[in-house]
């Protein structure tokens, strides 16, 4: 009875849970919003899957998909340098969550102007612009993006656990918040590249 959007929420309410865990400044609160965050990644997976079965795929649905991903992410750095500023008292760690979560909604505009940018230039999702849809990467700019994209895309949830248990969580501030800005001007980038004159 449930329907895939109705999974793309719970994503949504337990990334947002994961976020208020995380702020809470403690390794327990790190523990809970690595377990919360590992919840919303798994209804994150199966919003598709189960829109295929239900044959309930949509355009809506894409782009609501894609909308849960920015705002757990968005919501994910900044609680966490919350959480750490808490236990240090030291004002850099909310600077880095803040840069980390002005660089994914920054990838987030970038995605979404190349995919506009490629629909508009009638570009095959499936066979050009990308490795998001089985293409193999050609390259090793290529292969740098997909490795970056994929450890911090799909497996992100596995790397907050693995950190929560040793309580490093913080680890992910400073990498975040320079990777995110590395990952989108490389998107922009690569995205240029694709509609050179």
């Amino acid at each position: 009875p449930i329907s895939a959007n109705q999974v793309t929420a719970a994503s949504i309410v337990t990334g947002l849970a994961s976020g208020w865990a995380m702020m809470q400044g403690t390794r327990t609160g790190a523990l809970w919003g690595a377990l919360f965050l590992l919840v919303a990644y798994i209804f994150d997976n199966c919003d598709g899957e189960i829109a295929r079965l239900k044959n309930q795929s949509s355009e809506f649905g894409r782009r609501f998909d894609c909308m849960a991903d920015w705002v757990v992410h968005l919501v994910f750095f900044p609680a966490l340098g919350v959480g750490v500023y808490r236990a240090s008292g030291e004002t850099l760690w909310l600077w880095l969550g803040a840069a980390a979560a002005l660089g994914t909604s920054i990838n987030t505009l970038v995605r979404y102007l190349i995919e506009r940018r490629r629909k508009k230039a009638g570009v095959d999702e499936a066979t050009g612009g990308g490795t998001e849809n089985g293409r193999q990467p050609v390259g090793a700019k290529e292969w740098a993006l997909f490795i970056f994209r994929e450890l911090f895309r799909a497996d992100f949830c596995f790397i907050v656990l693995i950190l929560a248990l040793f309580d490093l969580t913080w680890l992910l501030l400073p990498v975040g918040a320079v990777g995110a800005q590395v990952y989108w001007a490389a998107q922009l980038i690569k995205g240029a590249d694709e509609f050179h004159v």
